[in-house]
């Protein structure tokens, strides 16, 4: 089954970002259409987390804009951004240690809710209808993600796989149109690797979220994304097809290490 991937949704345009006098990114250019699996690639240090913080509005670039659905930015604040519609995980686990699996989901709706804090204190009317409504939304992610079983256990107790699991959940309660993954398979076996492809296509297929994720298995990449994006020393070296990439000459070097 061919999948429809749909126009550019994400258009980042001359990003160029600087520390300091150290220049982080240089003048990057690329879009992400919609419904693909967009994959930011690159060795350590290539820009590639930077970049992601760009887009969702952590970073302030020096040059260059960034649009999406054809609203143009070039300064935003997280907040903003999430409510736009771009959800985000992160490669160092951000999640509350004590809290439980659903509690832990259960934030990435704060941006759903409409109630007043008032309300929802007392969870009278119409604020315990719409949290009824934002839990069922969240046991559906937790179905999807097949981790019923830990519900009510404390995120700190699972293990790290699992862990990487609730990040993405809450990520989706956001109900994003375009989720970031920075590194979504760091630090783990090969099983939880393959379950964490699986949910990133099944994500991108069943939810029809389009997914931008940086990686550096590059089988990973290989295998789940549409296109890619290659990043050496915060410049743009390639962008392509799988295929293509896998057969570009500066990738190539840039990875083995030759002509550096």
């Amino acid at each position: 089954m061919s999948k429809q991937i749909g126009d550019v949704i994400l258009d980042v345009k001359n990003i160029s970002l600087s520390f300091g006098g150290v220049k982080a990114l240089t003048d990057i250019s690329f879009n992400v259409r919609e419904h693909e699996v967009r994959a930011i690639i690159g060795p350590n240090g290539a820009g590639k987390s930077s970049m992601l913080n760009c887009i969702n509005g952590v970073y302030t670039p020096q040059q260059g804009s960034i649009t999406f659905r054809g609203q143009s930015f070039s300064h935003m604040d997280s907040h903003a951004v999430a409510v736009m519609g771009i959800g985000r995980t992160f490669q160092n686990l951000a999640l509350f240690k004590g809290m439980s699996v659903i509690d832990n989901i259960m934030t990435g709706r704060n941006l759903r809710i409409k109630s007043n804090l008032f309300l929802q204190a007392l969870r009278i009317g119409p604020a315990q209808r719409e949290e009824e409504q934002h839990r069922e939304f969240v046991e559906h992610i937790i179905d999807f993600l097949e981790i019923q079983a830990y519900r009510k256990t404390p995120v700190g107790q699972l293990p790290y796989g699992l862990q990487k699991r609730v990040d993405l959940g809450r990520a989706l309660a956001m109900e994003p149109q375009v989720l970031l993954l920075d590194e979504p398979m760091a630090g783990m076996n090969v099983e939880e690797k393959q379950d964490m492809c699986r949910f990133v296509l099944d994500v991108n297929e069943e939810f029809g979220t389009t997914v931008v994720l940086i990686e550096h298995d590059m089988g990973v990449v290989m295998d789940i994304s549409d296109r890619v994006v290659v990043l050496d020393y915060g410049m743009k070296i390639g962008d392509g097809t799988p295929d293509e990439v896998r057969n570009n000459e500066e990738v190539i070097s840039a990875y083995l290490g030759t002509g550096h």
